[in-house]
């Protein structure tokens, strides 16, 4: 479990495709391997969960399964490409941004970066599946980091990132073009799946459920 929160920065040290499909990942964070991660911690990466396999004093190596491949923009690093860096989340810390799995739902593509004040506001395309669990002002976590959905408009959204963010993730080097992994709010995703059977299954009908078919 993790908050959205990124304690740290690293690097990308190696990326190397396994003949049996997935990928062997090397990420520099001799920072965040101060806090005292060992073999088999949970460590997220960009928000993708992964697995600690083994570690020297400046990196930790996963294991980058076809699953999580497909699902997430992992297989698209390349040496030297920053990464967000998320330790496992305590039972004592705080949770200043929102729970999160660290299960990446799928990916969205930004469309746009503007400034906007202090900061920037970054325009997203997101697929059908994922869109539908996107609403204004609820959270969303790109590429680790949680954020409030600031507008939803057919087919793509917008957040906001304050100076603080840019300057202590890897979205300060984000562009149009590049692809962020994206995970929903998991209250979103269980209100849909609770909601989706009885849509299905005609449990009521006329204006009971006018506002279900919406979804």
């Amino acid at each position: 479990m993790f908050t959205g929160l990124i304690g740290y920065l690293g690097t990308v040290n190696t990326a190397q495709r396994d003949p049996r499909g997935g990928l062997c990942l090397v990420i520099a964070a001799p920072d965040a391997l101060s806090e005292g991660v060992e073999p088999k911690d949970s460590i997220a990466i960009n928000g993708a969960c992964l697995t600690v396999v083994s570690r020297t004093s400046s990196t930790v190596t996963f294991d980058v399964v076809p699953e999580t491949l497909a699902r997430s923009a992992l297989g698209r690093l390349a040496q030297g490409d920053p990464v967000n860096v998320e330790l496992a989340l305590r039972l004592n810390d705080r949770v200043g941004g929102h729970l999160v799995y660290g299960h990446v739902d799928g990916t969205a593509e930004i469309l746009a970066k503007e400034v906007e004040g202090q900061g920037h506001r970054l325009t997203l395309k997101a697929t059908p599946d994922i869109a539908r669990f996107i609403v204004e002002k609820g959270y969303v976590v790109l590429d680790g980091v949680s954020l409030t959905v600031a507008a939803v408009r057919e087919g793509r959204f917008e957040v906001a990132l304050i100076p603080e963010t840019s300057a202590r993730t890897a979205f300060g080097s984000k562009h149009a073009g590049d692809v962020v992994n994206v995970e929903a709010d998991p209250v979103a995703r269980y209100v849909l799946a609770c909601v989706q059977p009885y849509v299905a299954n005609g449990a009521a009908s006329g204006a009971e459920l006018d506002w279900a078919y919406d979804i």
